[in-house]
């Protein structure tokens, strides 16, 4: 009897542990880049609604890829209608391991974008993202993804 009671909390502790854990994700959604290649003329856009304007938001920007990918690096132009900035990350390290999460064959870098982000109102929003590198397609890109995350007070 006493194990079992033991095992019950241990459950109820793990699953708030768990929960207390959750992220609170305004918004997250991915683009595809159709046969794995980017053009840079084609853009990844975003549309998403901010309910809260006194929160500060954390955003993330995703970039999926197979090992066809060339480089070990990455240039982005974000722009989202009141400032387009230039972006540049690494998918490799030195020795050219890639970096980020291996899921089913392709790799996933997520890459901070923005920290303590402030939202000058509620209402929709948008981001569209190119890439800067020299290459018109880049190959080996399978999608972009954009997630905003409400920061813990």
């Amino acid at each position: 009897m006493r194990i079992k009671v033991i095992g019950y909390w241990l459950m109820v502790i793990g699953c708030l542990a768990f929960t207390s854990c959750q992220k609170d994700i305004v918004f997250s959604q991915f683009v595809s880049i159709p046969s794995g290649e980017w053009g840079n003329e084609e853009l990844a856009n975003f549309d998403y609604t901010i309910s809260d304007k006194d929160a500060d938001y954390r955003m993330l920007i995703y970039v999926r890829h197979t090992e066809r990918y060339p480089y070990q690096n990455m240039w982005l132009f974000v722009d989202n209608g009141a400032r387009r900035d230039t972006i540049e990350f690494y998918l490799a390290d030195d020795r050219g391991q890639w970096l980020g999460d291996r899921h089913h064959g392709f790799i996933e870098m997520p890459v901070l974008f923005e920290q303590n982000y402030h939202f000058p109102d509620t209402g929709r929003y948008f981001m569209a993202i190119q890439h800067g590198m020299r290459d018109s397609v880049l190959r080996g890109v399978t999608d972009i993804g954009l997630e905003i995350v409400k920061n813990e007070e």
